[in-house]
Parts: structure tokens; C-alpha cells; sequence
């Protein structure tokens, strides 16, 4: 849809979003964005500004209809926030089709034209174009085009895909609406524990700089346009190093440990991302504990409550300039159904919401993440606990993004093109070869791969769909009536179900439960067998190297696209972005802060091997992605 305009006395067509019947300053469109800005924020009364200086979620009704109810994580009807509490700033969850995401973004915007200075609604998003479903971290593709999960990406080991892909996220993003990006997640996962390894890109720092820049260009552009996803780098100054491997999310996990002496490593890559014009940063939840720089002990208080992390480092030392967007609920404790997950006030849980929140002032975020606790900061500067110039510093960064973004002249998105352009033909076929050329081939003894080179194989398989095997042959009941087996199993993990959120974390140990490779080594005594492993982290695969003729990993990828790999339709090419682990004990031994340091590892960091395909025989002739 098309936005209303009205037009100057010198013919320059403007939304007259005050409803003054006057081209404002701020409406003008042929002014810069820091001139508009400036406008705006001189006409804001304290309660506008207090209202942007919050982003939290808010989810779709029925068809793209407003909510005007609490949700399934949301706390407040969406005119609450919007007119209520003058926030325009949310974080989307569930998208079920691009026409629902783009009426109801449209929906938005309208309810928005009604707040006094027609303050136009920023949408954003975790990521969403992968496998992980995670409401505390990211959502599987629905709608949209499906690629690898970021290891998977960095597993290809290359620039042009990850720009690619990057692109392709943009425009099926602004499509529905949605222009500002809860990533890249570019920490270093140097503890083979951390539960958010599947988001980042590995640990090796430059690769991972370079990967930063390709993906900021490929969202943003060389600057913020009407074209733009604008991001938020995160976690700042990188969220590898957590203690044993426990995340932040948990009280359990809040401690992050540098006994190698390793920080400014893990800070290399959001550097380039500074230097490459990232829109927004966001620090981690944990804490560091026994932190010193340049001869100065650090704080133990969580990164965002930290002034010596975000104004010391990133604004003044880094020369940031940005937004600075605190992760999910640093003030508040939330409670969804019967659970509860505190607040991460971790260093500082013994403040109430009024001091937790005037802390993270001093420290200098600009934005408070999942908290639509409006009348805490009003509270705080009526008071005088806080001086409202404080408030203006933060403001004039978030509105400046909004003004570069286009979103004052037109924030609206056309239905029907949504339709078109998320999750296209085209979009889907790119991000399925991704998937299964990321594929990492570990183990291929006596040149078992690629398979299926002659028609009508006999399948014994494990964790793969029928419709998916229908391409390849038929699937055998028994091992011992197969030619071949392939069982796909996913990365260990210890389930957790107490806190919110910590079902979906895959965190605890890295091993494999022993009845698993007894079970695996009768199937290889009847047929060769093939395993395929789900590395959401770097599980400990030695008791299965004995049993697999071929042993290879993926990163999120269809069952399609692993049999594309496995049988050479599409040659896998992908090699680790971490090391696989020999044993716990190794794991349990190693620093938390460096790269590749466990002892005599089972595949170091960049192993992987490419099987030579012949001619494929048995593919049917569509394209793979055609029946996902």
C-alpha cells in the first residue's frame, strides 16, 4: 500500500504525520536524516522519548490482524504499547505467511500514524531462515527461504555465499515489513559447551571478521537506505568464553571466564563490525570474572550493566556511535505460564527494577530489550534521578536509524509482492544447494561416498522422511535387507525443562550415550553404515568412528539436501569452523577463551574432505528444492 500524502506550497510531497496541515522539518524529505532527526527530537514530549527508548515483542494476530491481547510470550495488547506507552520499536516471533507478516506490519504503521508525531514502527527479528526453533534465540524458515544455520555457512567457507545469502534474507525481510536484524551473532565459540553455537560463524577471529563484513554489506549496503536491514551486532564484546559452557540466558550460566588471556581476540570481529557501519550492538547477558584491561580490574556485572564495556570500550576507545540495545529483560523477571525466567541482572541482583534500570543508563545503553516498563523511566527522571538530556542522547541515535531506513516517508509493504518475493523459487533452490554443499564429509573409508550410483538402492534409514528417500531407492525394513544404511542422529545434549527458554537450549555434555554406538555397531555388522550428525555443537563422535563407513556432519539441512550430498547430486564442500573434540575430559581441560584448545582433537578446525561424484544416476530430474 501506498502512503498518505499531502503536498507543500513548492509542490514537495510530504506525510503530514503531526496533522498540522505544515511540511515540519522532520516531514521534509529533501532534508539529511541528522537534520530531521534533530527537528523531531526538539518537538518530543518526555513521554515520546521514554517510549522509543524500549523494544519488545508483540505477535500477529489471526491473518495479519492486530493482537489486542496478551500473547503466547507478549505482555500487552498491541494499542497499549503503541498508543499507550508510545513504543515503536518490536521484536516479531511467528510469521505463518508473508501475507499475514506484511498486513500486519501495514496494520502497524497505520495504528502508528495516530501517535502525535506519526512515529513510524521499526519491526525486527532474530534469525529465521534456518532449522533452530528457539523463541529465545532464533525461528525455523516458515515462509522463507531455508538455508544452513550459521556454522553452516561458515562451514562453506565462503564470502559470496554468506553476501548472497545476506541479500536474500534482506529482501524477503523488507517484503514483510521487517527492517531491523537481531543479528549477526558473531561471538566465538571457544567452549565446545555453549549452547548458541549453531548462530555464530566459528571461532577463528579474522575468518569470522570477514564473514561480518560480507554480511553487514549484504543487509545494510555500504551505508543505511531505504533498501536497508538495519543490524544489531551481537554479543558484545562476545559471548564464547561462558564458564563450562552454561548460558547466560540461566543464573547458571552468568560467569565468563578468560583464563587464556584471550579477550581481546574475542573482540577482534566486532571491531570490523564498527568499521563497517553496524546500525546497532548489543552486549551479552554474562558477567566476566577475573577481567583485567590494560592493567584495570573490569566490573563483575553483566556486560550491558558495565559503563567500563560500553562507554569505555565501545563508545569512547571503539568509536561507536550507534544504538546500543540491551539484550532480553535485564530489569524485570518473566514469568510465561507456570515458569519464570529471572532477570539477568547478573553482579547485580540485589537491585530493584528502578536501580537495575538507572544502571544501565549510567553504563550507556540506549534501548532496553524485551521491557515495555515505560513509567520506570519516566519515574526516574521526573524524580530527578535522571536528567532528561540523558534521554535526548539516546533518542537521537534511535530516531536517526528510523530517518536513514525511509521509514518516516514510507514504512508500508505490498501484500501481493511479499507473496512473490519470500521464499521464491529461486531464493529456496539457492538456499537448498547451501545446505547441502555445507555438508562435511569426516569419514569416507574404502570410498563409500558418494552413494546411490546405480538406480533402485535398497535404504535402511534412520531420521530420514519417505518422501525424501522415494528419489533414491526404497526404503528396507532391516538392516540386513539393505545395500546401504544412513542414520541421522542429532548433536548430545543434557535436557533441562525448569527455567523458561531452557528446554530449547542444547547445553550440558558433548557425549553420546553409550547404548547409541553398541546399537549403530550391529547395524554396521549387517550393511555399511552411514552417519549423519547434526552439529548444533561439536559433539564428541569417537565411539562412532569404529562403526561408520562414512561419518559426515550438517548444520541444518533438509533431508533433501543431505541425500543431494551424500549422493553426489550436489558435492558436499563444507569443512569445520570448530574442532571436534576427542573426549570430555579434553573438553573439561581446555581454557575457555581459546580457539582451538582442546588436547589432540578427532578433526582439527578446517577438516573436511571432498568424495569425488561420478555421473549421478539416480536423481530424479526436478530440482531438489521443487519437493521440499
Amino acid at each position: 500500500m501506498q502512503p498518505t500524502l499531502s503536498t507543500a506550497p513548492d509542490g514537495t510531497r510530504f506525510r503530514d504525520l503531526n496533522g498540522n496541515g505544515v511540511m515540519d522539518p522532520y516531514e521534509d524529505p529533501r532534508l539529511t536524516p541528522e537534520e530531521r532527526t534533530a527537528d523531531l527530537l526538539a518537538r518530543l514530549s518526555l513521554e515520546e522519548k521514554a517510549g522509543l527508548m524500549f523494544q519488545t515483542v508483540i505477535e500477529l494476530g489471526d491473518d495479519g490482524d492486530l493482537l489486542e491481547t496478551p500473547g503466547a510470550i507478549s505482555k500487552s495488547p498491541t494499542s497499549t504499547v503503541i498508543l499507550g506507552k508510545g513504543m515503536s520499536h518490536f521484536n516479531v516471533h511467528h510469521i505463518p505467511t508473508a501475507r499475514a507478516g506484511a498486513r500486519w506490519s501495514n496494520n502497524l504503521q497505520r495504528l502508528a500514524e495516530q501517535t502525535p508525531h506519526g512515529i513510524p514502527v521499526t519491526i525486527s527479528t532474530d534469525p529465521r531462515h534456518a532449522f533452530v526453533e528457539n523463541t529465545g534465540v532464533a525461528f525455523s524458515a516458515g515462509p522463507f527461504s531455508q538455508w544452513p544455520e550459521p556454522m553452516g555457512l561458515a562451514a562453506l567457507d565462503d564470502l559470496e555465499v554468506i553476501r548472497t545469502f545476506a541479500d536474500v534474507a534482506r529482501q524477503e525481510y523488507c517484503a514483510v515489513g521487517i527492517r531491523a536484524a537481531l543479528h549477526p551473532q558473531i561471538d566465538l565459540p571457544t567452549e565446545p559447551r555453549w549452547g548458541r553455537q549453531a548462530q555464530t560463524f566459528g571461532y577463528d577471529a579474522e575468518r569470522v571478521s570477514q564473514i561480518t563484513a560480507a554480511y553487514l554489506e549484504g543487509f545494510q549496503g555500504d551505508a543505511l537506505g531505504p533498501e536497508s536491514v538495519a543490524c544489531t551486532t551481537k554479543h558484545f564484546p562476545g559471548g564464547g568464553p561462558q564458564r563450562d559452557g552454561e548460558d547466560a540466558h540461566f543464573p547458571y550460566g552468568r560467569e565468563q571466564d578468560y583464563p587464556g588471556g584471550m579477550f581481546e581476540y574475542h573482540l577482534a570481529p566486532f571491531r570490523e563490525a564498527i568499521r563497517r557501519g553496524t546500525a546497532g550492538m548489543m552486549p551479552y547477558y554474562g558477567m566476566p570474572v577475573g577481567l583485567e584491561r590494560d592493567g584495570r580490574p573490569i566490573d563483575e556485572v553483566g556486560f550491558a550493566y558495565n559503563r567500563q564495556i560500553v562507554t569505555d570500550l565501545l563508545r569512547e576507545e571503539l568509536g561507536f556511535d550507534g544504538v546500543v540495545v540491551t539484550d532480553w529483560e535485564l530489569v524485570n523477571d518473566n514469568h510465561v505460564g507456570d515458569q519464570v525466567l529471572p532477570a539477568r541482572a547478573w553482579g547485580v541482583e540485589h537491585l530493584d527494577a528502578t536501580g537495575r534500570m538507572r544502571m544501565l543508563l549510567d553504563a550507556g545503553v540506549d534501548q532496553f530489550g524485551g521491557e515495555e516498563c515505560v513509567d520506570l523511566l519516566l519515574d526516574l527522571v521526573r524524580s530527578g534521578a535522571v536528567a532528561e538530556e540523558r534521554l535526548d542522547a539516546s533518542v537521537r541515535r534511535i530516531l536517526l536509524v528510523k530517518f536513514q531506513l525511509g521509514l518516516f516517508d514510507d514504512p508500508y509493504v505490498d501484500e501481493d509482492a511479499a507473496e512473490r518475493i519470500v521464499g521464491n523459487a529461486a531464493f529456496r533452490e539457492a538456499g537448498t544447494r547451501a545446505q547441502a554443499e555445507s555438508v562435511t564429509v569426516l569419514v569416507d573409508r574404502e570410498e563409500t561416498l558418494p552413494l546411490f550410483a546405480a538406480p533402485g538402492a535398497r535404504i535402511y534409514a534412520e531420521g530420514l522422511a519417505d518422501h525424501a528417500l522415494a528419489a533414491y531407492g526404497e526404503r528396507a525394513v532391516r538392516p540386513e535387507e539393505a545395500d546401504v544404511a544412513i542414520v541421522r542422529i542429532g548433536a548430545p545434549f543434557d535436557p533441562r525443562d525448569d527455567l523458561f527458554l531452557e528446554k530449547w537450549f542444547h547445553q550440558g555434555s558433548l557425549e553420546f550415550p553409550p547404548g547409541l554406538a553398541v546399537r549403530l555397531a550391529r547395524i554396521a555388522d549387517q550393511v555399511p553404515l552411514v552417519i549423519v550428525v547434526n552439529l548444533d555443537r561439536p559433539a564428541v563422535l569417537t565411539p562412532l568412528l569404529p562403526v561408520a563407513s562414512a561419518l559426515v556432519a550438517d548444520y541444518g539441512s533438509s533431508d533433501e539436501a543431505v541425500l543431494a550430498a551424500l549422493s553426489g547430486r550436489i558435492p558436499p564442500r563444507g569443512v569445520l569452523p570448530v574442532e571436534i573434540p576427542r573426549s570430555m575430559d579434553a573438553v573439561r581441560a581446555s581454557a575457555t577463551d581459546v580457539p582451538d584448545g582442546t588436547a589432540d582433537p578427532v578433526f582439527p578446525r578446517g577438516f573436511g574432505l571432498r568424495p569425488v561424484a561420478p555421473a549421478p544416476v539416480a536423481a530424479a530430474s526436478e530440482p531438489v528444492a521443487a519437493r521440499q
